[in-house]
């Protein structure tokens, strides 16, 4: 990814072209994931350091990693917090995924985190990214670093039209499981239930009033449902929830195949990630 390409990375390329943008999560604390996920050919994969288990160091080599693909590397921080946003975007995030945020006011800050003066308080100081994008990074980073703010509490809701009519929010991005626990249900995907469809169709509706781009945690099976819907950013899948279904599904294989056993269902057990 080039000075001449950095604002045209694909998952802003998907944003500008209004198709939907998929993408794979990492939370193992392993390149080696991200890496196969980015060749994959997925529009970003985003490194998981709220509910993944990866430190500064492991997102450093991560990020490194997604760039010997095609994908956007993404982050989801901690935390609302500058300074954990801006080391990440040092170290060459393109997109900032930031949880809990129930307010203008702290949609607010997160865009600050992510843009230079004059439209944020991003601290200059590429030290990982200027290595990859070269000496024109500076000029276009604001315009090429999304912004990606959590709607995933009934504060969140009561806020919505206040959250995406912010500047600099260039979309945001549903968690079901926290959304869910908010709402008083179960964490996870609780469609056919009332409250947690009509909150979906608010965000995606509130998105569409103010230009922003709904985003939505999914899985393989439940993704061309989001789609319709009307997100344009969803995650399919997740480096753990692969692997297990993977392995799962393998080792099924050769039990059914050496017992006769016909049942092939056993494979899709552990193939969703909810957070």
């Amino acid at each position: 990814m080039s000075d001449a390409v950095s604002a045209a990375h694909p998952l802003a390329e998907a944003f500008a072209s209004g198709r939907p943008a998929l993408g794979a999560w990492a939370g193992l604390p392993t390149a080696m994931s991200c890496e196969i996920m980015s060749r994959a050919g997925f529009d970003y994969v985003c490194i998981d350091m709220q509910h993944g288990l990866a430190d500064y160091s492991d997102a450093l080599a991560m990020l490194a990693a997604i760039d010997l693909g095609s994908s956007s590397p993404v982050v989801r921080v901690p935390w609302n917090e500058q300074g954990i946003i801006g080391r990440m975007l040092d170290a060459g995030a393109m997109g900032i995924v930031i949880p809990m945020v129930n307010s203008r006011a702290e949609a607010e800050a997160a865009v600050r985190s992510c843009r230079y003066a004059p439209e944020g308080s991003r601290s200059f100081g590429p030290t990982r990214v200027a290595l990859r994008d070269g000496p024109g990074y500076f000029a276009g980073a604001n315009q090429a670093v999304k912004c990606i703010p959590m709607v995933e509490t009934i504060a969140a809701l009561e806020n919505l039209d206040d959250i995406v009519s912010t500047p600099g929010v260039d979309a945001v991005y549903v968690g079901p499981a926290d959304l869910s626990v908010s709402l008083g249900l179960p964490p996870g995907n609780n469609d056919g239930t009332a409250a947690f469809d009509d909150a979906l169709a608010a965000i995606v509706a509130a998105c569409g009033r103010h230009g922003v781009v709904p985003g939505i945690h999914s899985t393989p099976t439940l993704t061309p449902t989001r789609v319709a819907q009307g997100f344009r950013l969803v995650t399919v899948t997740a480096d753990n929830a692969a692997l297990t279904a993977g392995v799962t599904a393998h080792r099924q294989s050769v039990l059914d195949t050496l017992t006769g056993n016909t049942d092939t269902t056993s494979g899709e057990k552990g193939s969703e990630s909810l957070y």
